[in-house]
């Protein structure tokens, strides 16, 4: 690959975002926070798809899609590396699946 602006740019910014978040507190705040978006992305579609109950359907097999597609990129078996990618990643999965539990349990079902 040819080295552009474009490329040295996102290299040099790839490097010290993963030297940001080299540091263990950082990177479980990191992770702590996608958990707590992912949660709020699950109530917020749940609540949305179900007002109009057209899309019920619908919107369950694009989260079953994501869900799997995630799964199949964090626990491949290519790499063995821990990148920070994979982590953000499989916490926003973990905490769409918490809250879409927690609706189910809130609606009685």
């Amino acid at each position: 690959m040819q080295r552009t602006r474009v490329s040295t740019i996102a290299t040099i910014t790839g490097d010290r975002l993963g030297e940001l978040f080299s540091n263990p507190w950082r990177r479980i705040s990191l992770l702590l926070i996608s958990l707590l978006f992912g949660i709020f992305v699950g109530q917020a579609v749940s609540t949305t798809a179900g007002q109009t109950s057209s899309w019920d359907v619908v919107v369950a097999g694009i989260i079953l899609v994501f869900t799997e597609v995630i799964n199949k990129f964090a626990y491949s078996k290519t790499s063995n590396s821990r990148s920070l990618l994979k982590d953000f990643l499989n916490t926003f999965k973990i905490g769409v699946t918490y809250s879409l539990f927690l609706e189910a349990f809130k609606l009685g079902s």
